[in-house]
């Protein structure tokens, strides 16, 4: 049986996915990630990230129309799924719950 839980870098890619929208190529997410998190990913991990979102069923992908800028080479476009978007409201569930009950952070 697949993981169906998020490591953090599995989330914050998959909601830059669903962020990004038809822009959800690897490239893409690749430098908004960095731009979001200050933090360097390379290519690969970004789409082996992805390869394996796709596997677990929370991300479907196709080809985009070929573009005269990548020599007629067409991008990989990622889509968030129906069990994508439920991962992230459960996780999004579980870290809310354990904010509101550290000392502190509870309002």
């Amino acid at each position: 049986m697949l993981e169906t839980r998020l490591g953090e870098l599995e989330e914050v890619l998959l909601l830059l996915v669903g962020i990004l929208k038809d822009e959800a190529y690897t490239l893409r997410i690749t430098e908004e990630f960095e731009e979001q998190t200050g933090r360097r990913l390379s290519v690969g991990s970004t789409h082996s990230t992805l390869k394996r979102l796709e596997d677990k069923g929370f991300l479907n992908s196709s080809l985009g129309a070929p573009t005269k800028v990548r020599g007629g080479r067409r991008k990989r476009i990622f889509s968030i799924t129906a069990p994508g978007v439920k991962a992230l409201d459960t996780s999004r569930n579980l870290r809310m719950s354990l904010w509101f009950r550290f000392p502190g952070f509870a309002t």
